[in-house]
């Protein structure tokens, strides 16, 4: 269940100007704006693609543009952003927030997303099949099923063993020619049909052998050794 500072041991860690400083970065991959809570799914969706990429930061009453506008009732929007998230994520995404205060009326909340160790968390929508939200750049996307894959594995790691064969061989080459490699493209080169792609790149990576990236487009895989 998410932790909340309740509102009477509230303590304002941050002040205005570490605000000011903090929005002046822009969004990004760790950042993100919001004039107050948008519909309930897709709040879910920003803070688990967040808390399924290393963790993040969400400021509530902040413009697309850096505009502090501030939220006039921080108590209800905490309220339904807690709402949101017991509700549209699976597990829950922990989150801890902090309400500076930018004039008499208003304040902007902080809301803290840390890496989480639950990981992946998946929206639930209503639908019958939910799905996992990874952070690209300043987007939400769709997390592929490599990348479920990889955070559902990654606390098992230790030892990966793999047989290098044909495949890997057709693998090694391409990766010495064109540098990165997706799921699709390693299936074509090596004519192998796509599950067995993806479970060799998966294997590798999480060998350590192939590093593994997120893309807005289409995730791809480089050598780990290659930088």
């Amino acid at each position: 269940m998410a932790w909340w500072r309740p509102a009477h041991a509230r303590i304002n860690l941050m002040t205005l100007r570490d605000l000011t400083q903090l929005v002046a970065l822009g969004e990004g991959q760790h950042l993100e704006f919001k004039h107050r809570v948008p519909r309930p799914e897709r709040i879910a969706k920003e803070i688990i693609a967040f808390a399924n990429c290393g963790g993040g930061r969400l400021l509530l009453g902040v413009g697309d543009d850096g505009t502090l506008q501030g939220v006039r009732d921080a108590e209800e929007e905490e309220f339904a952003l807690r709402r949101a998230l017991h509700r549209h994520s699976d597990p829950p995404v922990e989150v801890l927030t902090e309400r500076v205060p930018i004039s008499k009326k208003r304040d902007v909340i902080l809301v803290v997303v840390p890496a989480s160790p639950r990981r992946p968390h998946f929206l639930v929508n209503g639908g019958p099949e939910h799905l996992a939200y990874v952070r690209v750049q300043d987007m939400s996307v769709e997390a592929s099923p490599e990348a479920v894959r990889l955070m559902r594995l990654s606390e098992h790691d230790d030892d990966v063993l793999f047989e290098f064969g044909e495949k890997e061989q057709v693998l090694m080459r391409y990766l010495d020619s064109y540098g990165r490699i997706s799921v699709e493209q390693f299936a074509s080169v090596a004519h192998i049909p796509v599950a067995d792609a993806s479970d060799t790149l998966v294997t590798l990576a999480r060998a350590n052998v192939l590093r593994f990236h997120t893309d807005a487009r289409e995730d791809y895989f480089t050598l780990a050794y290659g930088g």
